[in-house]
């Protein structure tokens, strides 16, 4: 019976919860303390060593979802994606990260590794032939992201493992678009897994933290750079996230159906230029999806004809939410040039083919009908302002 590989929504309902000893209650009990006995004790605890009763729990949960031996939680996304960054790389080494990734993401690789003398290039494309063209005698790490925000192109991640491997460089990705539901890149050789919590893990727009899944030795390492960067979580948020964990994958499994809806609905729609979604058919990266995702996620993209102003179908909505995050059970759309990219230069965003039209669209939970009216009365308003001009 201890053998019996439990499902995803058992793992996220009861896997790594704490129980409530003194009351027998339903959830996990939420120990506050900053401040924990040190004498006569198996762990001395500390909120910024991420070994108190809460985060230990919770790492667990985390962990067996992305299928690695452990896991720690960090105060956000880039609290995470830079500590494991700095974690692997130190002066002198190399890092290639792929073209398409998180503006914040670029932001650190551009603004601060030069600083410490550590050199970076990226990629040309996002298969695994432009990684090996990056590759240089110095590089310690290999990093991607699939699938990309804010574009959705998909990458071999075995391809991509199996390169590192070869070169005896570690992998990294960026998780967070498919969550574990929909993508478990350590099953397909990848060494270290980061992702901005915020998202599909806390899933309801509340809270904000971030993840690095991997190996107990990796996670180690991590854990030795975090302390010094004290980007940990208070209990309070650890404890809320715990929460959402326990319906990501009802959530996520709903927001796939209604991604898949719409991407349909808008590669339909005549006021529609171009919609990239991993699960159309025409996507080209769409076979490569169905070989390692068990879903194509809740995000998607697209652009609306030239002569349709963005930001006046912005204000034009009525249910769906102009806002800066994603993943959440609301339906959100925003402009990656004005929020997730802004820090790139106009330059960059056209190498990366992130046009000012694009507009980022993170599925909720709702009725797509209602969705779907929604946007074609924001059309409609928007084309009949112009006419009116």
């Amino acid at each position: 019976m201890n053998n019996h590989k439990k499902g995803v929504n058992t793992i996220c309902t009861h896997l790594g919860e704490l129980e409530d000893k003194e009351f027998k209650g339903a959830v996990s009990p939420l120990y506050m303390s900053t401040s924990y006995q040190f004498e006569d004790v198996d762990v001395k605890r500390y909120p910024r060593y991420y070994n108190t009763p809460n985060q230990e729990a919770l790492c667990k949960k985390l962990a067996a979802l992305e299928h690695t031996e452990s896991a720690l939680i960090f105060g956000s996304g880039m609290a995470a994606i830079s500590t494991a960054l700095m974690t692997f790389l130190q002066q002198g080494d190399h890092v290639v990260l792929q073209q398409t990734i998180y503006g914040g993401t670029y932001h650190f690789a551009v603004s601060q590794l030069e600083r410490f003398g550590i050199e970076y290039s990226f990629t040309e494309g996002w298969e695994v032939s432009d990684f090996e063209k990056e590759i240089k005698s110095n590089t310690k790490v290999l990093y991607l992201e699939t699938p990309s925000n804010p574009l959705l192109t998909i990458t071999d991640i075995k391809g991509v493992a199996d390169l590192a491997k070869k070169k005896g460089i570690l992998s990294m990705i960026d998780n967070t678009f498919a969550s574990p539901i929909n993508q478990t890149p350590v099953d397909f050789g990848i060494d270290v897994v980061v992702h901005s919590a915020t998202k599909y893990m806390g899933g309801h727009s509340d809270i904000t933290a971030g993840v690095v899944a991997a190996s107990k030795e990796h996670v180690h390492m991590v854990w030795q750079t975090g302390i010094c960067f004290g980007g940990s979580l208070s209990e309070y948020t650890v404890w809320l996230l715990e929460r959402s964990l326990k319906t990501m994958a009802i959530r996520v499994k709903a927001q796939n159906e209604n991604a898949m809806k719409m991407a349909t609905y808008l590669s339909e729609n005549k006021d529609v230029d171009n919609v990239y979604y991993p699960g159309l058919k025409t996507h080209p990266g769409h076979e490569v999806a169905k070989s390692q995702m068990t879903g194509f996620g809740g995000m998607l993209s697209f652009e609306l004809n030239p002569e349709i102003d963005a930001s006046l179908f912005f204000k034009a909505l009525k249910l769906i939410k102009p806002s800066m995050s994603l993943a959440g059970i609301e339906s959100t759309m925003l402009s990656p040039t004005q929020t997730s990219h802004s820090l790139m230069s106009p330059e960059d965003r056209a190498k990366q083919g992130i046009k000012d039209s694009l507009i980022r669209f993170s599925l909720g939970i709702e009725e797509t009908e209602d969705l779907i009216a929604d946007i074609e009365q924001a059309i409609a308003n928007v084309k009949s302002m112009a006419v009116t001009a």
